[in-house]
């Protein structure tokens, strides 16, 4: 499964983990980097010294690894300090949601990391190359959690990949072996999963979301804008009985959630997703999920997800060849 990217990350399989704050947990992280993938940690609402923390033990948990880490930043809360500090030590520095900046991107380099933009149409991508990042991340909007552009990830994809000179990797619904196939066909460098790791067995997302991803299909996930508590105007891909049950509330307050050893108010609407410490009625809190949801059908390590996607697009790959 060699591909540009991989030459480039110095992983063996052409696999990314979407940096879901809170969810991609450094043992999830770690997990699919042991696997041979790219692991990914999410940055909002880290100090730069809790950030030199966590990729110091991720550092630790990928030494001798098959694949690598890195760090995403969410451009809306965007710490300039971490990005420096993140860069020193992970091999990708990811940002998502704003316009590409050359600034950051030289932050990155001078750090020795490589520099990553997810983009969701192609003048984004252009501009994302002449930033100077090294990969581009084609987000389509069957993608969970915030979404940036307005097709699918296919169509995307064929622009992205005509147009940059860089490694493209496609994100949106890849949540099967069929899927990664199809996106590796159609030109990408590697692909970019996350609600199928939403269910791994190292997520850190409380049980009851993983147990409402297991219950739901494809068609049970809606492109809206209804979780927008301190992050206005940013669509998102969630499933569609959390918006009625959130609806459906009387009260402000939707539950609480753990900050600094402190437990915090969680307000209805809040982009915040439910975590395993997370307290109150989960069902109405923001329920990410791609329209790939109904392909996750059990819990599992992620390594068996990392195999069952890499070894069956191999597979599918190979039959296709004369």
């Amino acid at each position: 499964m060699r591909t540009r990217f991989t030459d480039l990350v110095g992983c063996a399989l052409p696999l990314q983990l979407a940096g879901m704050p809170e969810i991609s947990t450094p043992a999830l992280a770690a997990a699919v980097a042991s696997a041979g993938g790219l692991g990914m940690i999410g940055a909002p609402l880290l100090s730069p010294d809790e950030m030199a923390a966590r990729t110091a033990d991720l550092a630790q948990r990928t030494a001798g690894a098959a694949g690598t880490f890195g760090v995403n930043f969410l451009m809306p809360f965007l710490d300039r300090d971490c990005v420096a500090v993140a860069a020193r030590t992970a091999r990708v520095v990811e940002f998502f949601y704003g316009e590409p900046e050359r600034a950051l991107v030289d932050t990155v380099h001078a750090g020795g990391a490589l520099a990553s933009w997810q983009v969701g149409s192609l003048d984004e991508a252009r501009a994302a190359v002449a930033a100077g990042c090294d990969i581009v991340v084609a987000q389509g909007t069957e993608a969970g959690g915030h979404v940036r552009g307005r097709i699918g990830v296919l169509p995307l994809l064929s622009a992205v990949v005509d147009a940059v000179p860089v490694p493209v990797l496609a994100a949106g619904g890849i949540a099967t072996a069929r899927g990664v196939a199809a996106a590796l066909a159609a030109g990408a460098a590697g692909v970019r999963v996350g609600t199928r790791f939403v269910a791994a067995a190292e997520s850190g997302a409380h049980p009851a979301y993983v147990d409402a991803l297991l219950r739901a299909t494809g068609e049970d996930t809606v492109l809206t804008e209804a979780f927008s508590v301190s992050w206005p105007n940013a669509p998102h891909r969630v499933l569609r009985s959390c918006v009625a049950a959130a609806g459906a509330l009387q009260q402000d307050v939707v539950g609480e959630v753990e900050r600094g050893g402190h437990q915090l108010p969680l307000p209805r609407f809040s982009p915040m997703v439910p975590t395993a410490q997370t307290r109150g009625a989960v069902e109405a809190m923001a329920l990410y999920a791609g329209e790939g949801v109904g392909a996750v059908v059990r819990v599992q390590p992620a390594e068996e997800i990392v195999r069952e996607l890499m070894e069956g697009a191999a597979r599918l790959l190979a039959a296709e060849r004369p």
